[in-house]
């Protein structure tokens, strides 16, 4: 008996049906069940004996999508850090898609794999030192881990602790075992950092032509007088300098009266900037300037004004970009009182700098999700996890772009969102109606003119007629949601595996699959 032609939505509605149990999921993995893969592999958690079915499968494809899966413990991932296939590899190092904006730490031992991994694997399309690189841009490598990477007993490790984990922040002592270390990488890594903080090195390897590299330097490195000077008298690298907390302060004053208006809002937003200075870019005719000097009172300290910059500019509004672990490990980073007084401060960019801090005590929280700055309730449901539900729920509906981080989040709500179910957004309608404490299942739904509401509809967990969902499994516009309705008995998703083709384990498979006969022995 051939497949019925609506094989493919039922093996992807069961792949993501919550109430499926193991032995159901664990017949998708054979090479029929191909069109579920990425669902069952990728877009929900997992049994532990499906994982364990699913690190072992022979099929590349299974693997990897198992490597991006946003919704396991990072530690099942991490199982896959030795993997033959470097491409399944890579995909564990780049870490969970879409990206989240606060992705889950990979374990140490995971980390340390991939990053002192001689080989990449078997496929030749990747080198070890490429995975590493996608490793560490990741984001999946805590603070903590960074913290003694200096002292590592692998020197490759020790070379990263130098290069990534703050040079400055090591005592002098610890500098001093780096440059005399033992291995010669380890030693031209640290002596590159010492380089760095030396103004006169940087004044003889500043690149003359303009581009990244130059740009880095001088926005980031300490220099000497002489090069500011030249930049000041060519007029270029002006924005460079002005947010460079090692440019001489000659430079600073003069950049201060620079004809650029973004030059002289990067001054009156330094923590070096003294109150005679500051009074003058409080009377700048451009508002922005102005702005930045009054908004921050001194004294002020650097981490400060890099706690504003993150929610100004082109972080102002609906800004999805990384949340940062909480950094812990810095003695330098604003105070908790300072969160606070940001909290009450007469300034609504002082406000979204509070709402950002994911540490800010219970009753500045209730505050803020009442803040008449619809940004500052925002970013209160993106950062903090004490936001009301209602102020998550609000950004959800309000914010598309935040929608995907919201839905990763504890305190976001899925039940009482009747009123919900005729918002204009189809993306709400779905939400709505996947609300599991309907009353009614949400049956007008089932002919929404977007196919993720109709969807959604189909799979409602109150939708619980038998024989509705019989009639809805064999429309092909809501096939693949009623698939995936938690109603459905395991019995009858077994039935609809096998008039899709997907043989049942207790008969040869197309191919056979010994570890998946033994998981479920």
């Amino acid at each position: 008996m051939s497949p019925s032609p609506l094989s493919e939505s039922w093996i992807r509605g069961i792949a993501a049906n919550p109430a499926a149990p193991s032995d159901v999921l664990i017949r998708l993995l054979d090479p029929a069940g191909r069109p579920a893969w990425r669902v069952l592999c990728e877009e929900r958690d997992l049994p532990a004996d499906l994982v364990d079915a699913v690190v072992a499968h022979p099929e590349r494809a299974v693997r990897r999508a198992f490597a991006r899966n946003p919704h396991v413990d990072p530690a099942q991932r991490g199982r896959l850090a030795s993997d033959p296939a470097d491409l399944v590899r890579a995909s564990l190092a780049s870490g969970p898609r879409p990206r989240p904006r606060r992705p889950r730490p990979l374990p140490d031992g995971v980390i340390e794999t991939l990053l002192t991994a001689e080989e990449a694997g078997e496929d030749g399309m990747l080198t070890a030192d490429e995975i590493a690189g996608e490793l560490i841009s990741s984001r999946q490598i805590p603070l903590s881990y960074w913290r003694g990477l200096s002292e590592h007993p692998h020197p490759r490790l020790r070379v990263m602790g130098v290069n990534n984990a703050g040079w400055r922040r090591l005592g002098p002592a610890r500098r001093a075992a780096l440059l005399a270390d033992p291995d010669p990488a380890v030693r031209a890594a640290a002596a590159r950092r010492v380089r760095d903080l030396d103004p006169v090195a940087l004044e003889a390897e500043l690149p003359e032509e303009n581009g990244h590299f130059r740009r880095g330097l001088l926005t980031n490195h300490p220099v000497t007088d002489a090069v500011a000077e030249a930049c000041l008298a060519a007029g270029r690298d002006l924005w460079s300098l002005a947010q460079n907390r090692h440019t001489p302060y000659f430079a600073v004053v003069r950049l201060a009266r620079d004809p650029d208006p973004e030059v002289r809002e990067r001054v009156a937003a330094r923590a070096d900037v003294d109150a005679a200075l500051l009074a003058e870019l409080a009377e700048d005719p451009e508002e922005s300037v102005r702005y930045r000097a009054v908004v921050h009172p001194l004294p002020r300290t650097w981490a400060e004004r890099a706690a504003i910059d993150s929610v100004v500019g082109w972080h102002a509004v609906d800004c999805d970009c990384p949340i940062p672990e909480p950094d812990s490990w810095r003695s330098d980073g604003p105070d908790a009182s300072w969160y606070e007084a940001c909290a009450g401060s007469e300034h609504a960019v002082l406000r979204r700098v509070a709402a950002s801090h994911p540490a800010l005590p219970a009753e500045l929280v209730a505050r803020l999700a009442e803040d008449p700055d619809p940004e500052v309730r925002h970013r209160l449901a993106c950062h903090h996890p004490l936001a009301p539900p209602e102020t998550v729920l609000a950004t959800f509906v309000a914010r598309p772009r935040q929608r995907p981080h919201l839905l990763t989040l504890p305190g976001m709500p899925r039940t009482g969102l009747h009123h919900l179910l005729d918002h204009d957004d189809p993306e709400v309608r779905a939400l709505a109606a996947a609300d599991p404490s309907l009353d009614q299942a949400p049956t007008r739904l089932l002919t929404d003119p977007d196919e993720r509401v109709r969807r959604a509809a189909a799979a409602a967990p109150a939708l619980r007629d038998a024989a509705a969902l019989a009639a809805l499994l064999d429309d092909p516009a809501t096939a693949e949601g009623a698939a995936a309705n938690p109603n459905l008995p395991a019995r009858r998703l077994h039935e609809l595996l096998d008039l899709a083709g997907v043989p049942a384990l207790d008969r040869p498979p197309a191919v056979t699959l010994p570890h998946l006969q033994e998981g479920l022995s």
